[in-house]
This record gives C-alpha cells, sequence and structure tokens, in this order.
C-alpha cells in the first residue's frame, strides 16, 4: 500500500455515517471503536426552516443491532482505519506515487520498481490513476452547489443527523461526538468559487439568515475563530468497468458522489471488502473483477445518481416532502445486500 503523503494525514472535519456504513465499518473491524469515539443513533430528523420537525426517516432497520446513522470526526476515523491496516501486517509505503505504468510493471516516482498482480487505484475524485488509465473519462463535473461545513459545539437539540429543508438553502447538523457536531449547508452557485477565509464567517452567516430553532442559535456563536471549510461540490462516474488490463479503480476515483446521502465514504469502504471477497472465491483475477463489477455498479451509480437528484432539488427549492421521498428510497436500497 502507497500513498504520497509522507505523512498519511487526512484533512476534514466531521463526517456522517449511514447504517449500511456502520455496517461495513462492523466487517472491517472498526465499529466498536467508532461506537466509542463518534456518536450514532436511529432516526434522520427532518424539519422546516423554523425547526419544527415535519418527518422521521426509519433506519432502525439497517441491520440487526446496528444503529441506524450516526458521525465521527474524520481524523479519528483515519487513525482507527491506519491501526487496522497496521494490525492486518499491510506493508505501507509513504511519499511516494506511481509515475509509470506498463501492463503489471509500475516505476514509482522515487526510481523504485515492481510487478503486481493487480493495481488498485483508491486515489480520490481527482485520482491520477483514473487519469494515466482511463484519459478518455472526462474531469469531474461541478454541480452548481457550494458545501459549507462548521465545526461547533454540540447544540443539545440535536442528538441525531438532522435535516433543516424549505428555507433558501438547505442545511443539517450530526453529532460527531457527546460534545461536538458539524453542521453542513448546500449554497446554490452558478460557478465554483474561491472564497477568502476572512469572509468565510460574515458570509456563512449571512446564509443561515431566516432560519429558527438551533439553526439560528448556531448562528449567533459564529465568529472570526469558527472552524469553516467551503468546496465546490463535484461528480464523476466511470462507466460499464473500473477495470482496465491489471488496474482496478475502487471509491472516489471510480464513483465520487456529492454528499447528499452521506454515502460517499460508505461505498469506498464496501467496495474494499467486496474486492477482498471476489478474490478470495474466484479462480481467476478476469472473473473476480467481472464479479465485483456485478455487485458495485448499480448500487453506486443509485447513489452518485439519487445524490445529484437532490441536489437538483436543492436548487430549484423543493419542498421537503419530495426530497424525503428520494432520500427514504434510497436508503431502501443501500439497506440491502451489498
Amino acid at each position: 500500500m502507497i500513498d504520497k503523503d509522507p505523512q498519511w494525514r487526512v484533512y476534514g472535519a466531521g463526517i456522517t455515517i449511514t447504517g449500511p456504513t456502520l455496517r461495513v465499518m462492523e466487517q472491517l473491524g472498526v465499529l466498536d471503536a467508532v461506537l466509542a469515539e463518534g456518536w450514532t443513533a436511529d432516526g434522520i430528523l427532518a424539519c422546516d426552516a423554523a425547526g419544527n420537525v415535519v418527518s422521521e426517516i426509519d433506519t432502525s432497520h439497517a441491520s440487526g443491532g446496528i444503529p441506524g446513522a450516526g458521525g465521527i470526526m474524520r481524523p479519528t476515523l483515519h487513525k482507527m482505519l491506519q491501526a487496522q491496516v497496521h494490525k492486518a501486517n499491510v506493508k505501507v509505503v509513504l511519499g511516494i506515487a506511481v509515475a509509470q505504468l506498463s501492463g503489471q510493471d509500475v516505476t514509482f516516482d522515487d526510481g523504485s520498481k515492481g510487478t503486481f498482480d493487480l493495481i488498485v487505484g483508491a486515489d480520490g475524485i481527482f485520482s491520477d490513476m483514473r487519469a494515466k488509465v482511463f484519459d478518455e473519462v472526462p474531469a469531474p463535473r461541478y454541480v452548481g452547489q457550494l458545501c459549507w461545513r462548521l465545526m461547533c459545539d454540540r447544540h443539545p437539540q440535536i442528538d441525531r443527523r438532522t435535516y433543516f429543508l424549505g428555507g433558501p438553502v438547505k442545511l443539517g447538523m450530526n453529532p460527531v461526538a457527546p460534545d461536538k457536531m458539524y453542521m453542513f449547508l448546500l449554497e446554490p452557485s452558478a460557478e465554483m468559487e474561491i472564497i477568502p477565509d476572512d469572509v468565510l464567517a460574515g458570509r456563512l452567516s449571512g446564509l443561515m439568515e431566516g432560519f429558527g430553532g438551533a439553526v439560528a442559535d448556531v448562528r449567533s456563536a459564529i465568529s472570526a475563530e469558527s472552524s469553516i471549510v467551503v468546496r465546490p461540490l463535484e461528480t464523476i462516474f466511470v462507466p460499464d468497468r473500473w477495470h482496465r488490463g491489471k488496474v482496478l479503480l475502487i471509491g472516489d476515483a471510480a464513483h465520487a458522489t456529492t454528499p447528499q446521502l452521506a454515502s460517499g465514504a460508505g461505498m469506498a469502504m464496501e467496495d474494499g471488502v467486496v474486492l477482498g471477497e471476489v478474490i478470495a472465491t474466484n479462480d481467476t483475477l478476469a472473473e473476480a473483477l467481472d464479479a465485483f463489477m456485478a455487485r458495485r455498479l448499480s448500487r453506486c451509480s443509485l447513489v452518485v445518481d439519487k445524490s445529484l437528484e437532490l441536489g437538483r432539488l436543492e436548487r430549484a427549492g423543493t419542498g421537503p416532502v419530495e426530497q424525503i421521498k428520494v432520500v427514504e428510497e434510497a436508503l431502501a436500497t443501500l439497506n440491502g445486500p451489498y
């Protein structure tokens, strides 16, 4: 396993976890740690802009005994997954990247070389591996929304994943620890923007204007010292097959979604588990990769398509009922086998 970051870091704030993702975390051996250090709860609340609950999405059927939703800090989860890699005695080489590919032969950018039966590119939405092997696939596409994220103390009313719908923008909050939560806000924007740090607090506060309840309380506490990040939302989906020759793309390298269903990390984890299963149960690599695509293509396509559909509804100002219906239908499918 290689990573071009010599310190093997992860950036970002909180991450929302669905029931299906908690299920795959159990297979990966990190569920107990996530339950101990993150936050989990059944049910997703949908509120109006004033903070009144208009619907509760049932998540209790996700899997026997596993909570239906949750959240955790990204660096915390990253450390858990790193520990599992080391526990499995995987050789990890940091600070290098793939410079050249030729069949099974790889030349790394430090001059070292290797020959491999399978080369897996799990290097994100701006994947270098995808650019090398699938150069005909267009670059990631901007979808017309900016995603704002705010880390803050957990509001006492926020004890589970909570959406605020029907206001001027879509907004949500999710606990990531007993005392911490993160808020996301999706701002329609025809163009991608680079927003200077010194105006983040004021602009986010302005976007939250018009909301009541917990949102109004969180807004009143925003200051220049608040932890705020904003990123344009982009997506990509490699059609038909994610493998060519001895190279396979997984995770965001193959199917980067927008965050409306909070399933990007979950789909990537599922990819890894399923890849291990099909290699262990098929006689040839070709058969294993065919089995992998049979299990992953439609499921990951659903996540990307439904997330983009929700984004279109949000930009159009569609009411809560139609948005909630899309979420419920998608989660009902994702709670099935992967």
